[in-house]
């Protein structure tokens, strides 16, 4: 019998500045649905039906950047993704584009499913969703007060902006346009991601990787992704291989500038290092987070068949948490 063991993110690329009560509040939330999950395990559940029912509690919360509190397009409307992948014969299903699902992993878990296809998107996931009897709700459900006024600033801006929990008032509002719209600026301020200064930068897209007490390893991702983001805009939160990967050997979700992920594939050279330079899974992670991604910043969870749980990031901190079968959890947000 393997160990089994769980681990979850809510997006990497974290404002050093965060106030303490948001931090408190993301570590509640990880802790949580990592409690689900760990449950959920314990119980003897398999692995694809543990990250299903992790990301939909994710997905429910409205603080991070999937389903209800996703990020806003242009049109200030919402356009969400996910995928869902079991490492048993590599089965996967993503969509994208989705705006009424109320939980699009579980639609990404009916394509792999119940479809002849591996990915759906925008009308075709929204027919197929229907035509599965899963629950949809008016886009307006997804929209938060919070992302309402980020997108105010993003479009003041000019520019597209990651998802930021910390309300900008006054001279602080100021200081960010000014930033946003000077990229010059941008690298004198210190950590930059996607051309944005970290004080404007917070992902929190959400994911989990895990591998139940039979050895089998599953992985999902799900986001809303960029604020004031053009409409049609697809990241590597969907693609099988960039944001998630599984396999015999691990599982993988990825987190942070998705066109730097895309490039990379970065889910799936976790899996490839391991196979092909005989690495274990946390050094993998290290090589891959080190050697693969540029000038690009992001971070990653990942599990393996033998019940190891490892992450790495190579920005200014990621919310994650993990359990394992003797009785370790931990939720974290800094190194």
């Amino acid at each position: 019998m393997a160990r089994w063991a769980i681990a979850i993110h809510g997006g990497a690329g974290v404002d050093p500045n965060l106030p303490e009560h948001r931090q408190e509040e993301a570590k509640r939330v990880l802790a949580r649905c990592l409690q689900v999950g760990a449950d959920l395990l314990r119980a003897g559940a398999q692995a694809l039906d543990v990250v299903e029912a992790v990301v939909r509690e994710l997905e429910t919360d409205p603080f991070f950047n999937s389903g209800r509190g996703s990020a806003l397009t242009r049109a200030g409307t919402v356009e969400m993704e996910a995928s869902i992948m079991d490492g048993r014969g590599r089965r996967c299903g993503a969509v994208s584009g989705v705006s009424t699902v109320k939980n699009p992993v579980s639609l990404a878990r009916r394509v792999m499913d119940k479809s002849p296809h591996s990915y759906l998107a925008f009308d075709g996931a929204e027919e197929f969703a229907r035509e599965q009897g899963l629950e949809t709700v008016d886009n307006s459900y997804f929209i938060t007060e919070d992302n309402v006024g980020m997108l105010k600033l993003a479009k003041e801006a000019g520019t597209i902006l990651f998802d930021y929990r910390i309300p900008l008032t006054g001279a602080d509002t100021c200081s960010a346009l000014a930033g946003a719209a000077d990229s010059s600026n941008h690298h004198k301020a210190g950590m930059v991601m996607n051309g944005l200064p970290i004080s404007v930068y917070a992902p929190e897209t959400v994911g989990c990787a895990v591998v139940d007490s039979s050895g089998a390893c599953a992985a999902a991702t799900s986001t809303g992704g960029l604020m004031n983001k053009m409409t049609g805009r697809i990241g590597d939160s969907p693609l099988i291989g960039s944001g998630t990967y599984a396999c015999g050997a691990c599982a993988v979700s990825c987190t942070g500038e998705g066109e730097a992920i895309i490039r990379c594939t970065l889910a799936r050279d976790v899996a490839a290092v391991m196979e092909y330079k005989g690495l274990p899974l946390q050094q993998a992670v290290d090589y891959c987070v080190k050697e693969r991604l540029d000038e690009g910043f992001a971070g990653l969870i990942a599990v393996s068949s033998d019940g190891e749980v490892a992450y790495g990031f190579n920005c200014t901190g990621m919310f994650r948490g993990c359990a394992t079968e003797d009785g370790f959890m931990e939720v974290g947000i800094w190194e």
